[in-house]
């Protein structure tokens, strides 16, 4: 993902990990690694401002269901702050803070592409703040501009239901044409990407791999095996883990999520090419005053040691940012992988005329059924 300048964000990760130390980093994955020796200093970071213990707190989030308790019982036991979170789609999240703009009920946004949050960031729709947490992250990973907060690294990725190839012997899809194979007629899955972070990162990464013609091309190619489009990122996965299809095209640590919880599901990586997310966070500009303050520590707490390492204990099989949190193994390493070079600016910018170009080609992705 290149930032401003052309400077590739992962490739620019990557020599962050070397200088760093941090090159043996893995995905999260199934067995947490034993923990560091060190002194967990940074298990409490201080409040921001002048916030004090208490209160309450406002929170939109893309993050599954079944991970969100984990990480807000722990925020509200180490801080009081009571947290009340309503579960979104990345892009559903964003449209409905577009369409609370002057009166937003909201503090603030968590999880999702850090593509939304640039385009959020455009529209007027975000506050900057750069949490303190920051120093102990690659600069890499964050936002030059200021807006919004790195959480994490997901890397997407084919999530195959065992039984069926299994059943079928059908080889395993590594490449992106692999998908294309008329064996998988009906048996495919994705998102639609006006609704879904997940599916707009795909879109984008593929769209500069390959270049407009040839990804229209594409994606008209790959709709001829697709069973159905759903609303959020975890639709496919949903999908797959319960035998309805073959393949969901979606985030690896969701589908490790469906490994670890015991469904038979195995993951691919595409051979050719992987797209990579930073997941984010960030203030809602307008956002209540009483929960400004709570707003801030939030997200500090989020960044923070204490919070990233939440990762493990909620079986979120995600790459923290926070260069001092433990990680667990699982799935490959970084250096394993081939991530598409892209320019997360301009995928932000686009973000809302490529989805809906997607939608009036693809038609059935107008319409995603809900999960």
């Amino acid at each position: 993902m290149r930032r401003k300048g052309g400077l590739c964000r992962f490739q620019a990760v990557r020599r962050c990990l070397v200088l760093a130390g941090l090159a043996a980093w893995l995905l999260c994955g199934c067995t947490p690694q034993q923990p560091s020796e060190q002194p967990q200093a940074d298990a409490s970071p201080p409040p921001a401002g002048q916030a004090t213990s208490g209160g309450r707190l406002t929170v939109y989030s893309a993050l599954p269901e079944e991970e969100l308790p984990v990480y807000l019982h722990a925020f509200t036991k180490d801080t009081g702050i009571e947290v009340q979170c309503e579960r979104l789609s990345a892009g559903e999240m964003m449209q409905r803070v577009e369409q609370e703009r002057d009166a937003p009920r909201a503090s603030v946004v968590l999880g999702g592409p850090s593509e939304h949050y640039e385009n959020a960031a455009q529209a007027g729709l975000l506050e900057p703040y750069q949490s303190s947490q920051l120093q102990n992250v690659p600069e890499a990973y964050c936002d030059a501009q200021g807006y919004w907060n790195p959480i994490y690294i997901g890397v997407i990725g084919f999530v195959c239901n065992q039984e069926w190839f299994s059943r079928t012997g059908t080889p395993y899809p590594d490449t992106w044409d692999d998908l294309l194979d008329p064996a998988f007629a009906g048996q495919v899955v994705m998102a639609s990407p006006r609704s879904s972070g997940t599916s707009y990162t795909v879109l984008a990464a593929l769209m500069q791999k390959l270049g407009e013609p040839a990804a229209w091309t594409y994606f008209a190619a790959l709709d001829e095996n697709v069973a159905f489009y759903t609303s959020s990122g975890l639709g496919p996965v949903d999908a797959v883990k319960t035998g309805e299809v073959a393949v969901g095209i979606a985030f690896s640590h969701d589908g490790r999520r469906a490994a670890l919880d015991g469904y038979p599901v195995e993951l691919r990586y595409p051979q050719d090419g992987t797209a990579v997310e930073v997941g984010a966070c960030a203030l809602v500009r307008g956002g209540p005053p009483d929960e400004r303050e709570n707003a801030k520590r939030f997200i500090d707490w989020f960044l923070s040691r204490r919070g990233q390492e939440c990762f493990l204990e909620a079986k979120s099989c995600r790459l923290p940012v926070n260069a001092s949190a433990r990680t667990a193994d699982g799935l490959p390493e970084l250096s394993t992988l081939d991530p598409i070079e892209s320019d997360s600016s301009w995928a932000g910018t686009v973000q809302k005329t490529l989805s809906q170009q997607f939608c009036d080609r693809i038609e059935r992705a107008r319409s995603p059924r809900s999960d």
